[in-house]
């Protein structure tokens, strides 16, 4: 078995590789384990939502000058409902902010992210092809098992180990429990053409069936379509012509017809979080610590402050005390109103505003239009999204 006296991260995806380059910057050395090859991810064109909150860590880590150019801006977010009055926006420079967001591939933030860790290799050790096979959290160290790329298995013993894998190794590990909401939704994804640009436009779209979402990539669109898992069936059956159609009756007229779509992809939707953890020597991160609807766009950003927090908790801490259970206490009780807050958020749009009950439609669009009225109500809403609570 391999000691060492040092963080070790499961998961090189960008929540793991942004909490390896925030302990780096503060002096900390980390091991980071990866089950895939290098590279792997670069041709992933799923599209992530940044906050403005998430490019400033970027931009302290030296990300950001490497995707920058990758980026799409979100200068204003239109919201509306469907068969319903109300509606609002929000604007960046009503906020002195240069975008609300930012919309990139997760292919082009790995490969800046990629590009940074050789650019700053000292104190970080990344081994790819190692995937986890098991994990136990003993009094004073956790006790990592992996596979290493020539097929045989390895332990490394840590004091503090970081689950940052989106929690594709918790099935394996006992000692953790799951809180899980099934919304019965899915989401379809993928890139749409439309006959207007988009003029950096992101459109929130509130209907009975489920939320939807055009934000802006490139010089197009990337579509999440929310749904009962039934409808999503019906919609993902359909040729590309019966999809453009449905989609401009689903979504109205504000950017014009629909051209074109790309492939479409999709996934179940769901509420989560951890219940039990370990008390010291573990602790997990990112999606793996919580999954939120996609909605509202939070879920990658609060795993970014995750990493952020952690960071900043262990690099106040003395080595010797890094996994003890008084400083995970301390890092659990610093996010817990930031992830409470961002899964009740995400909860209460879904449940209010993807339904046709009698009444709740008029409801709904008093609170739109309330907001637009309200600066100081957008304000304390953008300040949310940008930073989280």
């Amino acid at each position: 078995m391999q000691m060492v006296s040092h963080p070790v991260v499961i998961g090189g995806g960008p929540v793991g590789l942004v909490l390896a380059l925030s302990l780096q910057q503060a002096g900390v050395p980390v091991t980071v384990l990866e089950g895939q090859p290098a590279g792997a991810m670069a041709g992933d064109h799923r599209a992530l939502a940044l906050s403005y909150g998430t490019r400033q860590v970027l931009e302290q880590l030296g990300i950001w000058p490497l995707l920058a150019s990758a980026v799409t801006a979100i200068e204003t977010i239109h919201v509306s409902q469907q068969k319903g009055f109300g509606r609002t926006q929000l604007k960046a420079h009503e906020h002195d902010l240069p975008a609300l967001g930012y919309v990139v591939s997760y292919g082009a933030l790995m490969q800046a992210l990629d590009t940074r860790i050789a650019q700053s290799a000292a104190n970080i050790v990344i081994q790819y092809q190692a995937p986890v096979t098991g994990l136990e959290v003993h009094a004073s160290a956790a006790e990592i098992d992996y596979q290493t790329e020539a097929g045989a298995i390895q332990r490394l013993s840590t004091p503090l180990a970081v689950i940052a894998d989106g929690g594709r190794s918790l099935a394996s590990i006992p000692g953790l429990v799951r809180d899980t909401k099934h919304y019965g939704h899915d989401a379809l994804v993928g890139l749409v053409h439309t006959e207007q640009a988009h003029r950096n436009i992101a459109y929130e779209r509130f209907t009975p069936r489920g939320p939807m979402a055009l934000l802006p990539n490139g010089e197009h669109f990337s579509l999440v379509w929310t749904g009962e898992q039934p409808y999503i069936d019906e919609i993902a059956a359909l040729d590309d012509t019966a999809f453009l159609q449905a989609l401009h009756e689903a979504f109205g007229d504000r950017a014009g017809r629909f051209l074109q779509v790309g492939k479409r992809l999709r996934f179940p939707l769901k509420l989560s979080k951890l219940e039990q953890t370990f008390s010291a020597h573990c602790v997990v991160i990112g999606n793996a610590a919580q999954t939120m609807h996609p909605v509202a766009g939070q879920g990658f950003n609060v795993g970014i402050r995750d990493a952020v927090a952690l960071a900043k908790n262990v690099s106040a801490t003395q080595a010797h005390e890094w996994g003890a259970a008084h400083r995970l206490a301390a890092y659990h009780h610093s996010r817990q109103r930031d992830t409470g807050r961002g899964l009740q958020f995400t909860d209460f749009l879904v449940n209010v505003f993807s339904n046709d009950l009698i009444g709740v439609g008029l409801l709904r669009g008093a609170g739109l239009g309330a907001l637009s009225m309200l600066p100081s109500a957008r304000r304390l809403l953008v300040n949310k999204m940008s930073y989280g609570s």
